[in-house]
């Protein structure tokens, strides 16, 4: 397995109305990427999200990756995602940003693509039917590879078009465009992404335990896929959840106990409104659920949650090695403070990642440099 974190901007409670905390919340994520470089990490997710107030405040981030590729050496950026409306990013300012970000950072680039996190996310661009974005996707998606190998592109298509041809500039990193991703939020998005060949970014609020299935599906779909979207298939499903990895357990499960730690999962529910979610889930401004120590334990056995030492996160990580996920990301800071989550970061990267992730070499620059020898 592979390791990453999800970054988006959090800026919770007033701060997220101040201008010099939401410039202080976006540097200190910054320097979460910079350590994670350094201590074995192999991706940083960076969403893309409009007007969610205190859940992200990152809405362009090509800005951000650019930024950190110039002081990191290894680590792979990817975006979580970029939102493939043509409403909302034209396909040709797509296609040409994840080529610049591809050039620039000498192929360290992931390009994650999605249709955005809700109806209030979308309706900053006066879309008011979030399903109308689904066939957007379908569409847009299978362009990329025409722009970035075509110098004469033209397209007439129900969503976009462009009528005079056009060569897309710059073209990917060495002729091989980057791996190619998609935002899976609903079961059967992880069979689709496996059937078009790549990656499922898999954004679930669900203990490991219940994604199984899902998994299951994006593999069949996997093996199923004789025409895929990208020049080359990018077999890859990652997950998200939770780590709080601290030397001393106590703290770790103290830390998940506190009264503010649920509070990012009611902003979850509030804007995710095409997720689906359980009954009992708490929705902004309703409070959110605190879990006692009891209840830390019983969210740590189920598998909603990474938490004690170095040891035992790695104990709890075996569960996640026989579901055959190949990627287990992270979201930072989340209710840590900024020097919570540094020391978090480096523990894990040092003393879990090389447990589970002793290949030097990032899964998607293999299937990447394949393509390439294949040329």
């Amino acid at each position: 397995m592979e390791f990453g974190l999800f970054l988006q901007g959090y800026v919770p409670g007033p701060g997220a109305h101040d201008p010099d905390a939401e410039h202080a919340a976006l540097l200190r994520e910054a320097e979460l990427v910079e350590l994670a470089d350094k201590t074995g990490w192999k991706y940083a997710w960076f969403s893309e999200h409009h007007a969610l107030t205190e859940y992200s405040h990152i809405s362009s981030s090509e800005v951000m990756m650019g930024y950190l590729f110039r002081g990191t050496e290894r680590i792979h950026l990817g975006s979580g995602i970029f939102n493939l409306s043509p409403r909302v990013n034209h396909p040709v300012r797509n296609a040409e940003r994840v080529t610049m970000l591809d050039q620039l950072s000498s192929g360290r680039f992931e390009f994650g693509t999605g249709r955005g996190a809700g109806s209030h996310e979308v309706a900053t661009f006066n879309i008011d039917d979030t399903s109308s974005t689904k066939s957007e996707w379908d569409e847009v998606i299978w362009q990329f590879r025409k722009m970035w190998e075509l110098e004469d592109y033209t397209f007439q298509g129900q969503h976009f078009q462009l009528d005079t041809p056009h060569n897309i500039l710059p073209k990917p990193y060495r002729g091989v465009h980057p791996p190619m991703w998609v935002a899976c939020g609903n079961p059967p998005t992880f069979e689709k992404a496996g059937r078009l060949g790549i990656g499922a970014l898999g954004f679930n609020f669900s203990p490991i335990h219940d994604m199984k299935p899902m998994i299951d599906s994006y593999k069949q779909g996997i093996a199923d896929c004789t025409e895929p979207v990208g020049r080359y298939i990018n077999d890859n499903i990652m997950l998200t959840n939770a780590v709080l990895c601290f030397e001393d357990g106590d703290r770790a499960r103290d830390l998940a106990a506190k009264p503010d730690r649920g509070y990012l999962y009611t902003l979850v529910c509030l804007y995710h409104d095409t997720f689906p979610k359980p009954d009992w889930a708490p929705v902004w401004p309703d409070p959110p659920l605190q879990l006692d120590r009891e209840g830390v334990e019983r969210v740590i056995n189920m598998g909603g949650l990474l938490c004690g030492t170095p040891d035992e996160v790695c104990e709890q990580l075996k569960a996640y090695e026989q579901t055959g996920v190949d990627q287990v990301s992270f979201g930072f800071p989340s209710h840590l403070s900024h020097d919570e989550a540094m020391e978090c970061i480096e523990l894990f990267g040092t003393k879990v990642i090389p447990e589970f992730d002793k290949d030097p070499v990032h899964s998607t620059t293999r299937y990447r440099n394949a393509a390439h020898a294949a040329r």
